[in-house]
């Protein structure tokens, strides 16, 4: 089965969300397609200074995720994506264009390299996130989730921390049906 995950890269609650999928794709032998979310469209004319580098270079990462899936490509696109959280998300640094260039070099990308400054990938991007906004929306970030033979995604989930193993699978197995009904709307509580 394939599972489609958009997201933003800067985003922490999405990175905790995908070593989540990632769990439960190995485990149930699922197929994750990698796609852009882009907080910096969501909240066009809205960006507050102290985020605009940070969400100029999640603009360039999701260029390249695009562009990776474009030619095919969506494994690299995950370990691109991986390697990317890694050296912010769980080094506790910021999102930042040296963070994307590394992680691009550190997975043997840097022939997928020029779409990272190349903004007719932008036109994807916009693509991909509308095609999200479209399935989970309105009042949603990022991530959401897709899934097969369902009529629409869901934002979400939201983890405060990578769960376990066991605990993976049962959120899994608890989502699933949900995702897939068509009557269901939202489950949520307050952020602590």
């Amino acid at each position: 089965m394939d599972v489609t995950f958009f997201f933003d890269p800067a985003c922490p609650h999405t990175w905790r969300t995908s070593r989540w999928l990632v769990t439960v794709s190995q485990a149930r032998g699922l197929r994750v397609q990698w796609r852009a979310f882009s907080l910096a469209i969501l909240n066009e004319g809205r960006v507050a200074p102290e985020f605009a580098d940070m969400l100029a270079a999640s603009t360039r990462a999701l260029r390249l995720v695009e562009a990776l899936r474009a030619d095919g490509r969506g494994d690299d696109a995950g370990r691109f994506y991986t390697e990317l959280g890694v050296r912010t998300h769980d080094a506790g640094d910021p999102l930042s264009d040296k963070a994307v260039d590394a992680a691009v070099e550190a997975t043997g990308l840097g022939d997928a390299a020029p779409a990272l400054d190349d903004d007719r990938w932008d036109e994807a991007v916009r693509g991909s996130h509308a095609l999200a906004y479209a399935s989970a929306g309105p009042d949603i970030g990022s991530p959401v989730l897709m899934v097969p033979d369902a009529e629409r995604g869901v934002h979400g989930p939201i983890v405060t921390e990578v769960p376990d193993r066991d605990d993976a699978l049962l959120l899994w197995d608890s989502l699933l049906p949900l995702v897939r009904m068509s009557t269901f709307h939202e489950v949520k509580r307050g952020r602590r």
